[in-house]
């Protein structure tokens, strides 16, 4: 699984050729979530209250490289790296 960011704690990352609806993953410690790309919304998981506060705006300033990074794993083939929050 590729990991595209890290900050703060967190990771983000896509699984090749993973299932719809466009997502990627953010873990924090024991915590993980699906994050869906085109709502912004937890998919599938849980992150604590602050910690979603933190992806949702990372992932708000980066949407359309996401978008990109889900294409790219859907096929197999090389991702980019996104720019932590800082």
């Amino acid at each position: 699984m590729p990991s595209v960011s890290r900050f703060f704690g967190i990771v983000i990352y896509f699984y090749f050729k993973d299932h719809n609806p466009p997502h990627f993953h953010a873990e924090y410690g024991e915590y993980t979530a699906e994050i869906l790309i085109n709502e912004l919304s937890v998919g599938v998981g849980y992150l604590p209250p602050r910690v979603l506060g933190l992806v949702i705006e990372w992932a708000q300033t980066h949407q359309q490289e996401l978008l990109q990074n889900w294409q790219i794993t859907a096929i197999g083939g090389t991702f980019i790296q996104i720019e932590p929050l800082k």
